[in-house]
Formats: structure tokens, sequence, C-alpha cells
């Protein structure tokens, strides 16, 4: 079985690789007018970004052991200028440069740090009573260690070694809990009972996150992340959250206590922490806290310096816009005024309790602004495409650079909350069952008068910077004949340009990975992560076995029926899987009476097949797997099971 929820290498097409084009006189003009309507030279940004700053890591290049490059920020330098090129959006190019900025930082002084600017996340540390206290370790145990070590070499070397008593999860993110591996060790989380503190929930969510629909999300994370486009101002800048995702190891350890969904107050080193429940804000088991011996607010992934995704484009459920703007305002009441600084698990802090109070009410009103906006029109006959294009930016994002469109979109976040009440279809019966794009493509080129006469209106609508609609026009074209490499470049043209107008990065990254692929130029290979062991073994059974029916052919299963009881020895666990009527129905913890086949297998050989450390012929011929009953009905089924290719296409048929 394959890596679940691994960042899956990028397939190359087999077409000669073409050159980008430069921006468009449109384009430029767009650059222009945002240029000109936002205050981009406001320094205040900047300034937090640089201050407090201590010390870097060398280049901000991280090597794993193998000496693989899991970080390297040199082929960046680019965003060394100041002013931003014509193909990047002049907003984005500011963020991004902010984002650019590494190293370790003092926060509040001799009590508060972070490491930020070597993963796509922010982690801090926490002066205890007697040790220190980190918050959120980063994607990878490589990218962990590497920061650790800077802030080790950096502020212990001068105030003396203090052990690690407490690990903080602010949510069920893996760039957020993934490189804990690379700060503590199980044996010293238990040998010197090393607290690890989540939010309620967090062991299921954390585990099972992307494992259902890992091979969809992972694909398309390749492109929304900007994983297989080269650096570069016509290339990946920055996500809009943070620079990019490290490439190491993603492990996992279990929470020794949880945050209740009523919050309230812990001491951690003798220092107390307020917890506020932030589930089904940004993640379903979340939460924020505040310091009040520091004045400190932590305000997770709830609030960081841009407008964040309700619905990412990797995929995944919908969020609560609504909810979400309501925990905002729930902290602004509580600790609004008395917080001192503000500082997330992304992006940088936000000093003075004016400005930490400004910070909280602005982004409550951005998420309330894109829940109300949408319901507003929704409620008088709006639809999903319609509501969003008509909608202006809300007047807070005129004026807070926190709530701009770097990450998530008013636009797509919109969109989201119209699915989140209404579902995908707008309510016309014209849309409730249309055909496939492969089915109807070649119908709409027919319409139009043949590929070429479509291939010139595409062209035409390039040429008037009308790229949505040559976009449009040229995808029709592409699915219709996806070996026409006029109209793949044509299509790549309009995607360059909608790419460098984007003041997201996540929608700049994706349509630029999508005129790559076009091209045939996409890197290969991208950014990559491997699950640890620890992460691998903490997915639960039930999870693992739910995860094994999506993979079931139900269109080559025919008559096949049976039940295959497992039994894992190891764990103690057993499930018992029914296969009847093109379905197979997992029943966890049951034995049935009589199984067509009985399985016997350690969980541990589980997770070396999920981990491809052990193929599945071999463990039988080993006796690791033994069967018992209808051996060749097992086998029958099991065969069922193909893998699913994680480089389908995504842009083309």
């Amino acid at each position: 079985m394959r890596r679940l929820t691994a960042l899956l290498l990028a397939g190359t097409l087999p077409f000669a690789a073409a050159a980008q084009d430069a921006a468009s006189e449109a384009t430029r003009t767009a650059q222009a007018e945002i240029a000109k309507r936002l205050p981009l030279d406001d320094p205040r940004d900047e300034a937090n970004v640089l201050r407090g700053k201590l010390a870097e890591i060398p280049g901000g290049v991280i090597l794993g052991k193998d000496g693989k490059t899991v970080w390297d920020r040199r082929p960046y330098a680019f965003l060394d200028a100041k002013a931003a090129p014509d193909t990047v959006n002049p907003s984005l190019w500011r963020q991004a440069r902010l984002n650019a900025v590494h190293g370790l930082f003092e926060v509040v002084p001799g009590k508060i740090w972070q490491v930020r600017g070597y993963d796509i996340s922010v982690m801090t540390i926490i002066r205890g009573k007697s040790g220190w206290i980190i918050v959120d370790p980063l994607l990878s145990q490589e990218a962990a260690a590497a920061s650790w070590k800077l802030f080790a070499d950096t502020v212990e070397a001068k105030s003396g070694r203090l052990p690690i008593k407490a690990v903080i999860f602010s949510h069920s993110h893996s760039d957020h809990f993934g490189g804990v591996g690379g700060i503590v060790t199980p044996e010293q989380v238990k040998r010197e009972k090393i607290r690890i503190i989540a939010p309620h929930g967090f062991s299921e969510e954390a585990t099972s996150e992307n494992v259902l629909a890992g091979t969809a999300m992972g694909r398309r994370a390749l492109y929304m992340f900007g994983s297989i486009l080269a650096p570069g101002a016509a290339g990946q800048v920055d996500t809009g959250l943070g620079p990019k995702l490290s490439s190491g190891t993603i492990g996992y350890m279990e929470p020794t206590e949880s945050v209740a969904a009523t919050g309230g107050t812990l001491t951690i080193d003798g220092l107390a922490f307020d917890f506020l429940d932030a589930g089904g804000t940004e993640a379903p088991s979340e939460f924020v806290f505040y310091i009040p011996a520091y004045k400190a607010l932590h305000t997770t992934e709830v609030v960081t310096h841009t407008l964040h995704n309700v619905l990412t484009l990797r995929g995944a459920q919908v969020r609560d816009a609504l909810h979400w703007s309501k925990v905002i305002d729930a902290a602004l009441v509580r600790w609004g005024g008395k917080a001192e600084v503000a500082l997330a698990s992304h992006h940088w802090p936000t000093w003075g309790a004016g400005e930490v109070s400004s910070l909280l009410a602005n982004q409550r009103d951005a998420y309330r602004y894109v829940h109300d906006r949408t319901l507003f029109l929704a409620n008088r006959g709006a639809t999903l495409h319609e509501l969003a294009d008509q909608t202006a930016e809300a007047p807070v994002q005129g004026k807070d650079f926190s709530t701009r469109n770097y990450y998530g979109t008013l636009n797509h976040d919109m969109k989201a909350t119209y699915q989140r009440y209404f579902g995908w279809w707008d309510g016309n019966p014209a849309n409730f069952n249309p055909l496939p794009p492969e089915q109807s493509a070649p119908k709409y080129v027919a319409l139009a008068g043949g590929a070429d006469k479509l291939l010139a209106a595409g062209r035409a609508a390039i040429k008037a910077g009308d790229y949505r609609w040559a976009a449009e026009l040229l995808n029709k074209l592409v699915f219709a004949e996806p070996d026409n490499r006029d109209a793949r470049a044509a299509l790549a043209s309009a995607y360059d340009q909608m790419g460098y107008q984007a003041e997201s990065g996540a929608w700049r990254n994706y349509y630029l990975a999508a005129a790559a692929t076009l091209r045939g130029n996409a890197v290969p290979g991208g950014t990559s992560n491997g699950q640890s062991r620890s992460f691998v073994s903490a997915i639960p059974t039930a999870v693992f076995f739910d995860a094994l029916a999506t993979r079931f052919d139900a269109a080559k299963a025919g008559a096949v029926k049976g039940t295959f009881q497992f039994i894992l020895p190891d764990s103690k666990e057993t499930v018992a899987i029914v296969v009847v009527g093109g379905v197979e129905v997992p029943r966890y913890g049951l034995t049935d009476p009589a199984p067509t086949a009985t399985i016997t297998i350690n969980r541990a050989t589980l997770d070396d097949v999920m981990l491809g450390q052990a193929q599945f012929p071999a463990l039988l011929q080993s006796g690791a797997i033994r069967i018992d009953g209808d051996r060749a009905a097992f086998l029958s089924w099991f065969a069922l099971h193909p893998p699913a290719d994680p480089r389908f296409n995504v842009v083309v048929p």
C-alpha cells in the first residue's frame, strides 16, 4: 500500500517543454492598479517581521541525516528585490518577502521565542518555571530538529540548558505536530514525564486527516503549494500562508492529555494557560490560548496574517465561517485590551494592546463578511459562481493586509460557504446532471465550427486580456483534443497571466502548475513527505480498513461475496469485513462466527505494508500472514483492491 497522505510525485507529459509567457499588457495594468490602491509601503509589518531577530540558519539550508535537502531558501534570493516584477501580484510579492525572513526571534524578552521561515508553519518556545514549553513543532522532524538546534545554540548557550517540560499541539493539521520527533523521543517523553497537550478530538482527527481521500488530496496539493514549480519570479514564490512545505519526515506522538471543549485553565510548568476551544474553525480540533503572566495571546491558525481557506484547493471538508468569526470575537471579548502581543503558528507577531485588538476585530469581520454576504445574496437567488463574482472585497480588506487574499480568497471562501449550506448544485436543472467534460467538450468544439475556430476565439480572448473566458474556451478544446499542442500552449498562456495576477499564493501556484503541466515542464518529483512509523502506527485500525474499502473495485467484483475476518494479535483487535452487493463493510471489534476466511496478521505488519517496507506475497510466503478457511476466495477478494495511481491527470482528460 502506498504511503498514505504523502505529497506525491508528479507525472510529466510527453510534450517538449516550452517557455512561459512574459506578463502581458493587461497583466501589467492589473498589477499597477492594485499597487496604486493598496498602501504597499506601510512599514509596520516589515518592522514586526524583523523585530527581535537573534540568529538564523546560514543560507536557510536544512539537510536530513541522509544528506538530502529538506529546506533551502537560496533559490529564493530573487525575493530580495523590493519592487515586484510584472509576473507577480505586488501585494503577494509583499507577503512573500515578509514570509522569506527566517531565523530565531525573541517575542517577549526572556520569555517567548519563535523560529520562523524553516517550514510553512512556525514553532514557538515558551519559558516555564523550570524548562521549555514547545508549541507546534513544524511539519517535518528534520526541520524541527534544525530549528531547535538554532534555539539551543543561541539561547541555551547563554542561559544554560533546560529540560523540555511540555509540547503543545494547537490543532490537528500535520504541519503543527509532524516534526515532534525532531524535538523529543517517545522514550524521553516517558522517562522525563513530558506533557503532550492537545485539543479534544486531536488523535482521531490528526491521524485520519486525508487518509480516506489521500491520493486525490495529495495530487491536488502539488498544484496548490506549487511543489511542481521551480522557484522564481515566474514560478513559485510563496504559498501566502508561509514560504512552502518542508520535505522531511512526518511523525506523530499521542497526547498525554487534552483540553476539553469547555476550554479552561491549565498550569504548565508553573505557568498559567487560559484555553479557548476553536474546534470547527480552521481545523476540526483546535484551540487558542492566553498566557496572563506574559500578556501573550497565541492565536494558533485561527488568526494569521491572511484570510484563510474556508475550503482548501487541495480538498477538505468545508469549514464554518460563521463559527470562525464567533470564536475570534470570543477571544476579543476575553483578551482584547489585555493581550500586548498576539503570535500565531504562521507569520509574525503583532505587538501593542490596541494593535492586537484591531487584528482580532478585523479578522472577525472578514470571516463574518464571507458568511453573511454569501447568505444575503443566496437568499436573493444568486448562485455559487454569481454571488462570488459580484461581491466586492470586504471593507476591512482595503485597510488591513492581514485580511487580504494571500491564502484563502473572498471569492473561493464565499463559494465554499454556499457549498456548506446548499451543496454543489446551483438549483438550475440544466446543471443537475450535466455531461462530463470529456463528453461535452467535443460537442462545444463542433458547435464553435471546429478546433481552429475555437482556438482562434481563445487566442482572441487572450489578446483582449479576457483570460478567464480564454481559459473556459480553450479548456473545452484541450478536453476534446488533449494532444492538440496549439490548444495546450494557448491554455497555458491564459493560466500564466491568471497566475501572475493572483494575489493568493495558492491560486497562483495552481494556475502556474497547470500551465507547466500543459507544457510538459513541471518539476519532476516536487516536494515529497514521508510518514514515520510513529505516524502510520497511530492511524486507527478502523480508519485503515475504511480506507481499504474505498479501493474496492466494485465494477470488477461481480457476484463476489463473503466475510473475511481479520485478527491482529499484537494490538488485540478484530475486524470482520462483509462483502456483498459491490461494497465491503468493515465491522471493527466484531468476530464473525462463520467467516469465509480468517486472516491473522499483526498490526505492526500492516504498518510495514503501509510504509512500503514489506510486500504482501512475501509476507504470505514467510508466514507473517496466516490464512485459515477459503484461501482462494480471500486472495481473489484482496486482488480487487488495486492502488490508485497518484499521478492522475488534473488539467487534461
